[in-house]
C-alpha cells in the first residue's frame, strides 16, 4: 500500500474533528495544526502535542512526518484511527489545562518511568 500523502492525512484529521462537538475544543483558540515533520523525544515518535502559549494561544499540532514513520504501509483505517486518538488525546490535554488538571500528563510520566525501569 502506498503512504498516505500529507493531503489525504490533513483531510483525514479534518474527517476526525469534524466528529467531535465543538464544545470539546472551545477555547482552543490556535486550532489544529498539521506540521509536515517528524517529531521525536528520544527513541519516541510523538504523534501530536497540544500547546498553550501567551503569544501562540492554545492549538494542537499533528506531526505527519511521525505517523508515516510509524505506520508506512498500514491502511487508511489505520491511520484514521489512530488520528482520531491522538486528536482525543491532545484534546485531553487542551479539557485538563482549561480546568486547571494534568491528570494526563501525571499518567503519561508514570507509564514513562514502568518503560524505563523495565
Amino acid at each position: 500500500m502506498a503512504i498516505i500523502t500529507f493531503d489525504q492525512f490533513a483531510d483525514l484529521v479534518d474527517q476526525a474533528i469534524k466528529r467531535i462537538p465543538a464544545r470539546f475544543y472551545r477555547d482552543l483558540n490556535g486550532g489544529f495544526n498539521v506540521q509536515p515533520g517528524k517529531k521525536r523525544d528520544g527513541r519516541w515518535y510523538i504523534m501530536g502535542e497540544y500547546v498553550c502559549d501567551s503569544y501562540l494561544g492554545c492549538l494542537i499540532i499533528l506531526y505527519y512526518g511521525s505517523f508515516v514513520a510509524l505506520l508506512k504501509g498500514e491502511p487508511e483505517p489505520v491511520w484514521a484511527q489512530e488520528i482520531m486518538e491522538t486528536v482525543i488525546h491532545e484534546l485531553q490535554h487542551h479539557r485538563e489545562a482549561m480546568a486547571g488538571r494534568d491528570d494526563l500528563a501525571r499518567r503519561e510520566i508514570e507509564e514513562l518511568e514502568k518503560i524505563l525501569k523495565s
